[in-house]
């Protein structure tokens, strides 16, 4: 595997000429609401040539816009491809009108509603899973009964974590997950979330570049660099939030 980087090195070399940037945005360009080193960097370089392509399954495409914008990194909602609202657009062309049991943050609930879904926790179709702040023990019940009911399970995306600004693991989708399969290990379960190819192949759709002449930055090979590899486009593993470098004590060490 690829060793990872710094954004800055992946800066100085010829990965910002490609025609589309996708970059992960968790742990590579923000971290606990905190903007990453060399991130605006990132953005003065290659301007509108940067795609989002995220598992965040908390905002919406235009809420995160806004807040990239208010950090200093200049972006459009349809240059943000999310792997919550991209699940819930997904669901409501496949099963329009259809009465969701949402787990799910206000602003996938309230964009679920715009796209014509019903959320309905008694007499859903279908469960969506994301990442729910709010989510207890009561929520693991229900969603845990609904899966034994055999109702299929959109999961947004499978991340068991991202990294705070230090490198502490945040629990994400996929831990919440992990307790239901953990229960119903036959739960019948659909995700686009990375490593699924779904989200660069929509940013590439979109921004019309072939796969060839795209690039994708991301600090998780599992995921990132999985979906990348799907999708055919080239991928840079970066180093996580919280990294060190080694200090090597003599030339043997390092040699090691």
């Amino acid at each position: 595997m690829t060793l990872p980087v710094g954004l800055d090195e992946f800066l100085r070399g010829d990965g910002p000429l490609h025609a589309a940037v996708l970059a992960d945005l968790d742990g590579c360009l923000i971290s606990g609401g905190q903007l990453l080193p060399y991130a605006a960097d990132l953005f003065a370089r290659c301007g509108e040539r940067v795609w989002i392509v995220s598992n965040n399954s908390t905002d919406t495409a235009q809420g995160l816009a806004l807040r990239l914008s208010s950090l200093g990194l200049p972006m459009t909602a349809a240059r943000c491809l999310l792997a919550g609202e991209e699940t819930l657009r997904t669901l409501a062309l496949e099963k329009p009108g259809a009465r969701v049991a949402l787990f799910a943050s206000a602003p996938l609930h309230r964009l679920a509603v715009v796209l014509g879904l019903v959320p309905d926790m008694d007499r859903p179709d279908v469960v969506l899973l994301a990442r729910d702040i709010g989510f207890g023990f009561d929520s693991l019940t229900r969603l845990i009964a609904l899966a034994y009911r055999g109702l299929e399970v959109w999961l947004t995306n499978p991340d068991p974590s991202h990294p705070a600004p230090d490198g502490t693991p945040v629990p994400e989708t996929g831990s919440l997950w992990a307790a239901v399969s953990a229960a119903v290990p036959g739960a019948r379960v659909r995700c686009l979330g990375k490593p699924a190819p779904d989200l660069p192949a929509r940013a590439l759709m979109r921004a019309g570049v072939a796969p060839a002449d795209a690039i994708f930055i991301g600090d998780t090979p599992e995921t990132d660099g999985a979906s990348a590899q799907a999708a055919g486009v080239a991928f840079v593993l970066l180093h996580r939030p919280g990294h060190r470098q080694p200090i090597f004590h003599d030339q043997e060490e390092r040699a090691c």
